[in-house]
């Protein structure tokens, strides 16, 4: 699913995967957000039932670092 999200970029789903649910899933997903966000990327994780969802966006923009 593609749309905007609240600070008015569009984000492109690029992937999603469902793994075994595992604590350490969300921060992995914390550390790539903070790594990759000035590139473009976003990530997000969703559980349901013993489930976990990892899911790859592409924004409309960089951030760019001073």
């Amino acid at each position: 699913m593609d749309g905007e999200n609240a600070g008015g970029k569009t984000l492109e789903m690029i992937a999603a995967r469902a793994f075994p649910a595992a604590a350490g899933l969300v921060d992995v997903v914390d550390f790539l957000n903070k790594a990759l966000k000035r590139e473009g990327y976003v990530f997000g994780v969703s559980k349901a039932g013993d489930k976990m969802t990892m899911t790859v966006y592409r924004t409309d923009s960089k951030e760019t670092c001073d």
